[in-house]
């Protein structure tokens, strides 16, 4: 039997507004949107999806800070580690850990912006 993951649920305060950054920032796609529920976006193979679900009540209103935070969600990257965290600083993207090399290798930590956490390393 093989089990894998299809989608991890991330709390945002406005569903349009958070697609359109992971489109834009990390180059995701929308794979699906379901304007009364739900909007899913992931890498271009569609393996990888984000459930952006929408909570706080209303667009634009930010989730209750219980709902946010680390995600502890893994995303690698096949280009160079330290370029591609540059271009996602210059893009806007806040590190909570800057990229640094660590026991196990290259890791840096990033933030959407609802203050969702995520891991980043490179995929070697």
């Amino acid at each position: 039997m093989t089990i894998r993951g299809v989608s991890v649920a991330v709390a945002v305060s406005d569903r349009a507004k958070a697609a359109r950054w992971y489109v834009r920032t990390l180059g995701f796609r929308i794979l699906e949107n379901e304007p009364e529920h739900w909007t899913t976006v992931g890498d271009r193979s569609g393996r990888f999806r984000l459930h952006l679900c929408e909570v706080g009540g209303r667009p634009g209103r930010k989730p209750p800070r219980s709902e946010v935070g680390n995600t502890g969600i893994l995303l690698v990257t096949d280009a160079p580690f330290r370029a591609t965290c540059a271009r996602l600083r210059r893009a806007g993207v806040r590190f909570s850990m800057p990229p640094r090399k660590t026991p196990w290798g290259w890791a840096a930590k990033f933030l959407d912006p609802d203050g969702n956490e995520f891991w980043l390393n490179p995929a070697d």
